[in-house]
């Protein structure tokens, strides 16, 4: 049965395994997350869960956003998000809390990366630097070579420049849950996973 929830990054810590093995590991405060839609496939084409997190104030909302929490009757969340899983055995405002995973399990955990603004080709793409002898200069750190002169007379699609980085949808596969504390929605994770801190994330069952 595929699982998922919502959370929230707090940040990496480390623990001790009983045998003395230091385990690197990222908290994530998951839940409690209200369920305030089911879509299903006789009407949706679709089976899926919609899922609120983090309450907010009715101010803070639009009136269609509102009208989706009312019509539910649950309280206002400031993520609202929907997540494909098998919706058998859950009812409109049901709550989905971090022992939905246990110890052992492994799963997927999408968000979004930290952006680092307009970078170079250095940065962004891993290139290396120009020689740094006579000649070369005035610049070091630039892309190189663009192609081609008179044909085809443009830069090829996809060539690494500068730009924007950062910022990405990102999803890392198959983490292993260290430990659940279902009294603190805590979640920890084995290695790290994207986002600053305080960024919200997904985690739903590992699909390898």
């Amino acid at each position: 049965m595929s699982k998922a929830i919502i959370g929230r990054k707090i940040g990496m810590t480390q623990i001790f395994a009983e045998d003395g093995k230091v385990i690197p590991v990222t908290v994530v405060e998951a839940g409690p997350c209200p369920v305030v839609q089911i879509k299903t496939q006789e009407k949706d084409g679709y089976v899926a869960l919609k899922l609120g997190f983090l309450e907010a104030k009715e101010k803070a909302l639009t009136k269609p956003e509102l009208g989706q929490f009312k019509k539910a009757g649950v309280k206002p969340c400031k993520v609202l998000k929907e997540v494909r899983v098998d919706a058998e055995g859950y009812k409109v405002g049901d709550e989905v809390k971090a022992d939905v995973f246990a110890a052992g399990e492994h799963v997927d955990v999408s968000g979004v990366t930290k952006g680092h603004g307009y970078t170079g080709v250095i940065k962004r793409w891993n290139q290396h630097r120009l020689k740094e002898t006579h000649g070369v200069g005035p610049v070091h750190r630039e892309p190189g070579s663009m192609g081609a002169n008179s044909s085809p007379s443009r830069v090829f699609k996809q060539k690494h420049l500068a730009g924007q980085y950062g910022v990405e949808n990102v999803t890392i596969l198959n983490l292993e849950v260290v430990r659940v504390d279902a009294a603190r929605n805590a979640i920890l994770l084995k290695g790290a996973i994207p986002g600053p801190k305080g960024s919200i994330v997904t985690l739903r069952t590992s699909v390898k």
